[in-house]
């Protein structure tokens, strides 16, 4: 069992990649491969085919996973960029 920086239901900033600056609420996480789904993070297009719940079938759109290191939980992020803002810039 691996132990990560952020668990289900965290609120995280994406920290690199296309995504970055997004925020959103971890969905569920992959321990082994080392991924999470992140709410409006990484949307991608599924084709469902014809089924009684799609009986023309479908294209549903639906959030994709990004790596565990990709991200930072909200309010470490915040504290780092108040940190940030409140030191005196060196001249």
């Amino acid at each position: 069992m691996h132990s990560f920086h952020v668990k289900k239901g965290d609120e995280v900033v994406v920290i690199a990649g296309a995504e970055k600056g997004k925020r959103g609420r971890v969905i569920t996480v992959d321990g082994k491969k080392q991924r999470l789904i992140v709410e409006g993070v990484r949307m991608i297009k599924k084709h469902m085919r014809k089924s009684q719940q799609y009986p023309q079938g479908q294209i549903v759109e639906r959030e994709g996973t990004i790596h565990i290191s990709n991200v930072m939980k909200a309010d470490r992020f915040d504290a780092r960029a108040a940190k940030r803002s409140a030191a005196p810039a060196a001249s």
